[in-house]
C-alpha cells in the first residue's frame, strides 16, 4: 500500500517526499530507489518527525501500530495524516487517535478509498437522484469484518449521506482462526444496522457470505447491485423487468483510487474543508464493526454511542469463551 500511497504524491507538483521510515533499513532504501532517491531514510518515526518536521505523512503500518504512530504524528504539529484502514484493534483506540488529531488540528484520512471508484459514485448519483425511488435497505458480503468489511460498511454511510446509526444486532462465529495484518477476525458474521432515517443495512462475512452480488441498494421503486466484472453496475427501475448496466470505467477495486484519496487529502488541507475520507467518517464505520462483535458477547442490540472501549472479540479469545482452531491449510 505504501507504494500506491506514493504514486499519489509523486503525481501531485506541490508535494516531495522527503522522508522514509521503516524498522529494516533496507526495505526504505529500496523503496526510496523507486519513489524517493534522495529522500531520508529512518528506522524510528520518532526521529524522522523531529528532524524533517514534514508536513503530510502517510502510515501503512500493521493496525496495532497506528494509535501511536498517529498520536505521535499529532503532536509533532504533522498538518495531515493519511493512514491505512482498519483504524485500530479496539474501539477505545480508534476513538483515542481521533481525539488527538481533534485537539492538534491535524486532518486524519482513512484509505476506504473505494467511495472514489466511478462504480461506486455512479450507484450513489442513481440513487439520490431517485432511479430507485427512496432508499429502504442495503445489503452486502464480503469476508470479513474488521478489514475488508469497514469498506463496505464506509460504502453504506456513503450511499446513505453519513445519516448516524442508531443501533447495532450482530453474531459472530470464531470456529475457525482467521487474521489479517496481525489482527484476529471472525470466522462468520451477520450484522444489522439502522440509520437514523431508517434505512436499514445488513452485511453477512465469511463462509456462505453470498447474497448475488457485492453490494445491493434496496429502493421503495427498483434495486441497484453492484457486482464483480467489467459491468459492475446493474439497476433494475420500476417498472422495468430487466436489469440495466451503464458504462462504467473500472471495477470495484481499482487502485488508482488510492492516489485520488491522496489528492483529496492535499487538496482539502489546502481549501479546509472536510476529506472525503475524513476520521469523522471512518468512526462512524469503525463504530458499527465493534458494536457487532459487542452485540455477539452481549447477546443482544448494542444501542449507540457504544460505550465498550476494547474489541469484543479480542476480549473474548483473551477469556476463553471464544476459541478459534487455527487450522493447516494444504
Amino acid at each position: 500500500m505504501a507504494h500506491l500511497h506514493a504514486a499519489g504524491y509523486e503525481a501531485r507538483t506541490d508535494c516531495e517526499i522527503v522522508a522514509l521510515c521503516d524498522i529494516r533499513p533496507e526495505n526504505a532504501e529500496a523503496f526510496a530507489q523507486q519513489h524517493a532517491p534522495d529522500a531520508a531514510i529512518y528506522t524510528d518515526y520518532a526521529k524522522m518527525l523531529k528532524a524533517e518536521k514534514p508536513d503530510l505523512v502517510s502510515i501503512c503500518l500493521w493496525p496495532h501500530l497506528h494509535a501511536a504512530a498517529i498520536i505521535a504524528c499529532a503532536k509533532a504539529g504533522v498538518r495531515a495524516i493519511h493512514c491505512e484502514k482498519p483504524m485500530a484493534p479496539t474501539w477505545g483506540e480508534a476513538v483515542k487517535l481521533a481525539a488527538a488529531c481533534e485537539k492538534s488540528g491535524t486532518q486524519l484520512t482513512f484509505n476506504h478509498q473505494r467511495r472514489f471508484l466511478p462504480a461506486f459514485q455512479k450507484a450513489k448519483e442513481l440513487a439520490d437522484s431517485g432511479t430507485i425511488g427512496t432508499l429502504v435497505r442495503l445489503e452486502g458480503a464480503c469476508d470479513n469484518m474488521i478489514d475488508w468489511g469497514t469498506h463496505w460498511i464506509d460504502m453504506m454511510f456513503f450511499f446513505n449521506n453519513e445519516t448516524p446509526a442508531v443501533w447495532v444486532l450482530g453474531q459472530i462465529d470464531a470456529r475457525q482462526w482467521h487474521e489479517v495484518f496481525g489482527l484476529p477476525y471472525e470466522h462468520q458474521a451477520i450484522c444489522e444496522f439502522k440509520f437514523a432515517n431508517d434505512v436499514r443495512a445488513v452485511l453477512f462475512t465469511g463462509e456462505d457470505s453470498s447474497i448475488g452480488c457485492q453490494m445491493r441498494l434496496i429502493g421503495a421503486d427498483g434495486v441497484i447491485e453492484l457486482r464483480e466484472g467489467d459491468k459492475p453496475v446493474w439497476v433494475r427501475a420500476k417498472g422495468s423487468g430487466t436489469w440495466k448496466t451503464p458504462k462504467i470505467e473500472g471495477g470495484l477495486h481499482a487502485l488508482q483510487a488510492v492516489a485520488d484519496a491522496i489528492g483529496n487529502m492535499i487538496d482539502s488541507l489546502k481549501a479546509g474543508t472536510e476529506p472525503l475520507l475524513s476520521a469523522r467518517k471512518a468512526l462512524q464505520t469503525t463504530e458499527v464493526i465493534y458494536a457487532t462483535y459487542e452485540s455477539s458477547r452481549r447477546r443482544g442490540r448494542v444501542d449507540l454511542p457504544l460505550k465498550a472501549k476494547d474489541s469484543a472479540y479480542l476480549s473474548m479469545i483473551e477469556s476463553g469463551d471464544l476459541k478459534p482452531v487455527k487450522v493447516k491449510k494444504g
